[in-house]
């Protein structure tokens, strides 16, 4: 018997997330996913009215494939995908792995140069496409979250089909703010950074691209970040695991970057030219999500958090930086993480996680549940 929390997330993705009408074609990607949850979403998809493509992956073969790219290969893949994508109306993509370290010895060249030609595939989708992407929850992924297996998964599922609507009507406050803000300052041990949104805009994401949800996103103007930030979770980027990410910022660019692995660090920091600048900056609330688990659908979510990206901006909230490179790094700013303050123009938006202004309060953790 299929599980009934199979039943309700594909439900949710189809008729909320996606907004799957009659006629839409939905290409549904899944890695490493159980057949159960794949025939959920063909049913759900069916139901609405829509047609199906499905594509299944495996995480080892992927790893192979990775292995021996080359420019020739790359290209014919982006080709063919990206054919594809733009006959698409919906994507749903589900990735899970049992082995979060499965690319960690795929060359670094060979990784930038798979994401640099495929770029075109997945800008297509961001932007052309209604898309939702979200984890499946695996063994590997509560190691890393410090949980078992069974709690994990009853965790997932939870923060997986909450009440976004609810959330959503939280958000508008903070978007407004974001809209309209200038100057950023943030404040945290190690971590002294300024930077301007000004004229950027902002998206609060509310359960519709990614499962689960739960930040406002907006931009740095390319060349406006100076400072330091230090991260205080640990981040996994292609294949490798990062901690300790402390980053310096002069006129926009990271012009010094140290972690455990600095050599790695700043190998994916040189994919191009845009790697090192910024290409989001959020502000993160989900209350279910409290501590990191290596897992940046859900890290970049947690309660009182923030994260910077270097790399690719998006087009919505865009400052006209490129990149093959976009790295979600979290900071925590919760009073047992160490706290920390963010400041919109001389207003003290934020300090240790909670949320300061009458407007902004319905978002704080208590106010969500």
């Amino acid at each position: 018997m299929t599980d009934p929390r199979y039943l309700k997330l594909a439900k949710l993705l189809v008729t909320y997330s996606t907004r799957v009408q009659k006629g839409d074609r939905v290409l549904l990607d899944l890695t490493d996913v159980p057949d159960e949850m794949a025939v959920e979403l063909i049913r759900a998809v069916r139901a609405a009215g829509g047609t199906s493509l499905i594509d299944v992956r495996h995480s080892r073969v992927s790893r192979e494939v990775l292995r021996g790219t080359n420019e020739k290969h790359a290209a014919l893949v982006r080709d063919l995908d990206l054919a594809r994508m733009k006959k698409m109306e919906v994507y749903i993509a589900i990735r899970g792995s049992d082995n979060t370290s499965e690319n960690s010895d795929v060359p670094s060249d060979q990784m930038a140069l798979y994401s640099r030609v495929l770029r075109p595939v997945l800008d297509w989708r961001v932007n052309k496409t209604r898309w939702c992407v979200l984890r499946w929850p695996t063994p590997s992924m509560a190691q890393g979250a410090g949980m078992s297996t069974e709690a994990f998964e009853n965790l997932y599922f939870d923060v997986c089909t909450m009440d976004y609507r609810k959330m959503a009507r939280a958000m508008l406050p903070l978007q407004s703010r974001m809209e309209k803000a200038n100057r950023v300052h943030l404040i945290s041990p190690g971590t002294d950074l300024t930077f301007s949104i000004k004229n950027i805009g902002a998206k609060m994401c509310e359960g519709l691209l990614n499962i689960p949800d739960g930040e406002v996103f907006s931009c740095p103007v390319k060349d406006s970040v100076n400072g330091v930030i230090q991260f205080n979770t640990p981040t996994i980027y292609a294949g490798a695991k990062f901690e300790n990410v402390r980053l310096e910022f002069k006129a926009g660019k990271v012009v010094k970057a140290t972690a455990n692995n600095p050599k790695r660090l700043n190998e994916i920091l040189d994919t191009d030219a845009g790697a090192r600048y910024v290409g989001e900056f959020a502000l993160g609330f989900n209350p279910y999500i409290l501590n990191p688990m290596c897992d940046i659908l859900f890290d970049e979510k947690i309660a009182g958090s923030l994260h910077f990206t270097p790399g690719q901006a998006y087009e919505i909230c865009d400052n006209g930086n490129r990149s093959a490179v976009h790295w979600d790094m979290v900071l925590i700013q919760r009073k047992e993480w160490g706290g920390g303050e963010i400041w919109f123009d001389g207003e003290l938006i934020r300090k240790d996680g909670l949320f300061l202004p009458k407007d902004l309060k319905p978002l704080n953790p208590q106010n969500l549940k």
